[in-house]
């Protein structure tokens, strides 16, 4: 039995990709008392009361995280919290660059103060491996919500509430996702544009994303930023299982992306240990002063330890990534 079952659980940008797969897993296994919808666009809220049939369950809270007051309502008699709300895309980021500090930075403060003044019990927010050695604004933002959260505990210690942070890559079948812009360009028989063939990177499905975070809250003491042990893929292999017979042509890495991903530093590596027999990594907190201990049967990883996409042990088959496409995961 999961501790959320029974519960009142509110995720900000719920109506988001991972939103919409945390609903349908947790109607359909947590049995929530509560499930709380908080995001700003009304339409996307309609869209998705029609598509779950507006269960009873659910709560549709129209509100932005930049506004502490709303975040305050909405979180009355709220039991576990999932923060997916922020902005994303990196060359959005270059363009506009406070509005994505308002969002990812100030207005996951605001989460961590409205958690704690509303009693909360756990956070859970989502991070991305742009976070580890950021070298443009959206991993910076997201690295400094991290920090954010993960000593959001100093703030709580002498409450109830209780925040961590998971960090997975790139998302198979989120809305963001290059499959389906590589599908229409080769069901065209149009070439596919690789921003460089040597490209390496971190893929998760939705299911295992959503997995991951119900995990989280069972996992987590508060502090942790977890991290799932999963393969990584070379991009030209996933333009292959996409679309076989299509040409590819290297167009060159855009402004603040990276040729391969990593979602842990060698300096945080000395902070990692292995959990759930080898299924997450965990950095663990630098300073804990709310009582934070080591998982019974963590193992620490090896000296210089990072985790790349491209040194990883572990690869996706240009087959396998064929077959994940075709079952819609």
């Amino acid at each position: 039995m999961s501790i959320l079952e029974g519960s009142s659980i509110l995720i900000t940008g719920g109506t988001g990709s991972f939103g919409k797969a945390f609903i349908r897993h947790a109607l359909e296994n947590l049995r929530p008392r509560r499930l709380v919808i908080f995001s700003r666009d009304e339409l996307k809220q309609y869209e998705v009361r029609q598509q779950f049939n507006d269960d009873p369950r659910l709560r549709w809270f129209i509100g932005d995280i930049r506004d502490e007051r709303r975040l305050v309502r909405a979180l009355h008699g709220v039991d576990y919290v999932v923060h997916a709300a922020a902005l994303k895309q990196v060359d959005t980021a270059e363009y506009n660059p406070f509005e994505f500090v308002k969002t990812n930075v100030l207005g996951s403060q605001n989460v961590i103060e409205a958690s704690i003044d509303a009693g909360v019990k756990k956070v859970v927010a989502l991070s991305t491996d742009k976070a580890s050695s950021p070298i443009n604004l959206y991993g910076a933002t997201k690295l400094t919500a991290d920090k954010l959260f993960i000593t959001g505990n100093h703030y709580a210690a002498a409450y109830e509430t209780r925040f961590a942070v998971v960090r997975y890559g790139n998302v198979m079948g989120s809305r963001g996702s290059v499959i389906p812009f590589f599908a229409k360009l080769g069901a065209s028989g149009e070439p596919l544009p690789i921003t460089d063939l040597r490209c390496t990177r971190f893929f998760i499905t939705l299911p295992q994303a959503v997995e991951m975070v119900v995990e989280t809250f069972e996992l987590m003491q508060g502090g942790e930023l977890l991290v799932p042990r999963i393969p990584s893929m070379r991009v030209t292999d996933l333009a292959h299982a996409v679309a076989p017979d299509a040409e590819l042509i290297d167009v060159g890495l855009r402004p603040g992306e990276k040729l391969h991903e990593e979602m842990i530093s060698p300096e945080e590596g000395r902070r990692t240990v292995v959990v759930s027999d080898g299924k997450y990594f965990i950095i663990q907190p630098d300073l804990a002063s709310w009582g934070y201990s080591a998982p019974e049967g963590a193992e620490v990883v090896a000296d210089g330890f990072a985790y790349r996409s491209d040194s990883n042990d572990q690869w996706y088959t240009r087959e396998q990534i064929a077959e994940i496409i075709r079952r819609g995961i």
